[in-house]
């Protein structure tokens, strides 16, 4: 498995966090930025962790700003990408499970890293259950 990673400045800390953790569970990570705390524009690492997805070159991605709301708005500008803002566990396995996210935002000025891991546990370990989620799913595309 490879994920796609991307933050901005108030994102970047918690980005290294997640990074640790996908790599202590021997996951591939392709790290799109920011690499530091000076402020960036959260758009500009939301596109190519998007892209890598779309184009599958990652299976799953993670984006994390301030609040989780801009990169999440950016990153769905894209047709192929259902990204799912999440601040508890439950959120992100249910955005797995029954919308079929391949994207995780977090708001990593809401969230402490502990729960902002437990949301990227559940997001990896849970898969889209299909079913009477399917016809949801395919409808959300424009």
């Amino acid at each position: 498995m490879k994920i796609a990673l991307g933050a901005d400045h108030a994102g970047y800390n918690l980005k290294e966090v997640v990074k640790e953790f996908l790599t202590t569970l021997s996951i591939d990570v392709e790290d799109f930025g920011a690499y530091s705390e000076d402020r960036v524009d959260y758009p500009d690492f939301a596109h190519p962790v998007a892209d890598a997805v779309e184009s599958d070159k990652c299976d799953l991605g993670i984006v994390i700003c301030g609040s989780g709301n801009g990169i999440n708005m950016a990153v769905n500008k894209h047709a192929g990408i259902r990204s799912a803002l999440c601040w508890e566990e439950a959120l992100a396995a249910l955005a797995r499970q029954h919308n079929d996210a391949n994207v995780l935002a977090l708001p990593a000025r809401f969230i402490t890293k502990e729960v902002a891991l437990a949301c990227v546990k559940a997001f990896l370990e849970n898969s889209f259950e299909g079913g009477r989620h399917q016809n949801r799913v395919a409808k959300i595309s424009c």
